[in-house]
């Protein structure tokens, strides 16, 4: 399928990602949960609270609602949201339209879910979004998901980070890494170029 034609605009604004997906056209969007995540939940309790920021069509909120955790999805663009509600089905009230960095989002979050939200934020958003993460999750909390590696060579999104020491510059010292494992189940636009990671907040 041929790649639409958009008009020029700013990713950090909601109306980037409301064209998107008003013309579906959302080829980040796997369309079914990942393997690494349905490991994770099936080997942990819940843990409180479970932030989903930028989560698109909700997929993965879905499946940790079914799990039975306390999860709230959230998305600032409201194309995403209605494209959520279907999927989601009784679930629907887990995702919500909001602001990452806004005031309306609020801790303590003891897990925030990573997938394809720090990518999708230009380079100069990321300082911002590391500190956030550090105001949300409380000490013993986590950050766990994907993250995505690849040196810079088109306009994005995605924006990848070149390796693991810029997001060491982004979470230290706030944050200590604790897992860090290859990904087998990518799509195609991240295969071989994400790994699954968790990081404590300290």
């Amino acid at each position: 399928m041929a790649t639409p034609t958009f008009p020029k605009l700013d990713p950090t604004g909601a109306e980037f990602w409301e064209v998107r997906y008003r013309e579906h056209f959302t080829p980040w969007d796997a369309g079914r949960v990942p393997k690494q995540l349905q490991d994770f939940v099936a080997g942990e309790e819940p843990p409180g609270r479970v932030l989903v920021p930028g989560c698109g069509s909700a997929h993965d909120v879905r499946f940790f609602a079914e799990a039975g955790w306390d999860v709230q999805g959230i998305d600032f663009s409201a194309a995403a949201v209605e494209a959520a509600v279907p999927i989601l089905g009784p679930f629907a009230s887990r995702v919500t339209r909001a602001d990452f960095f806004g005031a309306e989002v609020a801790g303590p979050y003891p897990l925030v879910y990573e997938r394809a939200f720090l990518c999708a934020l230009p380079r100069r958003e990321w300082p911002r979004w590391g500190a956030r993460m550090a105001e949300l999750i409380p000490s013993g909390g986590r950050i766990a998901g994907f993250f995505y590696y690849e040196e810079p060579h088109k306009p994005g999104p995605p924006f990848p980070m070149r390796d693991r020491s810029e997001l060491h510059a982004l979470l230290d010292p706030a944050f200590e890494a604790i897992e860090d494992r290859e990904v087998d189940d990518s799509i195609s636009i991240f295969v071989g170029k994400e790994r699954w990671e968790i990081w404590r907040r300290r």
